[in-house]
């Protein structure tokens, strides 16, 4: 068994060219058009090139026989530091209609679309699911930060963070004091009831030995603990441990596709 890559390049919300990385079982391509495959939207991490994001699912597409898109990404003025910039998250909302367009053999089954990534990527996955949740069959989101505006200030507390509220500022515009606004929007809690109202299954992982997301407890603890009490119409389904930093983005994966059920 194999899985093969493909690429393609895509026009972003500002025009800017930018590449994607698919993922497809490696039976079909332009010789052999492919029956309706489910997708896997797959944001990268803050930082993160597309091509190691794609790295991540190994053979995984080829033995569930469904489809992975990786896209490049691209915020309002960065690319690989996104953030959930609203232009980047309507990017991922077209990125079936966009996929299909840069692989035409590649055929999409449009009722078994998802959205798995980690780090940035699980922030947008979230994002995605709170503003276009109609796209969505089912969301899993990996040690995201559910709240920018605090997120902000917690980038201070490590020197290996630090240099991220600069990047934060010319990403975003401002500070949360100078732009509160911009940085509320860019937070899942501000999409909260949506993400509720949806009745997507959500996968919620989190670490509380997380050395990159120092407070996890009021970013994904808290969120999980308050879309609970929303009563949520989906499954929504708490992971947690003591991982670093995105590790089962390599080693748990397999767990989270069969919450998607795009694994037996």
């Amino acid at each position: 068994m194999a899985t093969k890559r493909w690429s393609f390049r895509y026009r972003a919300h500002n025009r800017a060219p930018r590449p994607a990385i698919v993922l497809v079982p490696d039976q079909y391509g332009p010789n052999r058009p492919s029956p309706p495959l489910p997708l896997v939207i797959s944001p990268h991490g803050r930082g993160v090139r597309p091509g190691l994001n794609a790295d991540l699912w190994g053979d995984l597409p080829d033995i569930g026989n469904f489809a992975v898109v990786c896209p490049g990404g691209m915020g309002r003025r960065l690319p690989l530091h996104s953030w959930g910039y609203k232009g980047q998250i309507s990017d991922l909302a077209r990125m079936p209609g966009t996929t299909r367009a840069g692989l035409p053999w590649l055929r999409i089954d449009t009722d078994r679309i998802y959205a798995l990534g980690g780090s940035m990527g699980g922030h947008e996955t979230l994002l995605l699911l709170g503003q276009y949740p109609k796209v969505l069959a089912g969301a899993v989101a990996m040690d995201p930060v559910t709240n920018f505006y605090r997120r902000y200030w917690d980038f201070g507390l490590a020197p290996r963070t630090r240099g991220l509220q600069v990047l934060s500022r010319f990403e975003v515009g401002g500070t949360p004091k100078t732009n509160p606004t911009a940085y509320v929007l860019r937070s899942p809690t501000h999409w909260i009831r949506d993400i509720a109202k949806s009745g997507v299954p959500l996968q919620l992982w989190w670490s509380l030995a997380d050395q990159i997301i120092l407070d996890q407890v009021h970013q994904t603890t808290h969120f999980y603990e308050q879309l609970k009490k929303l009563k949520p119409k989906g499954k929504v389904e708490a992971m947690t441990g003591h991982w670093n930093h995105s590790a089962e983005m390599r080693q748990q994966i397999r767990i989270a596709l069969r919450f998607l059920g795009l694994l037996d």
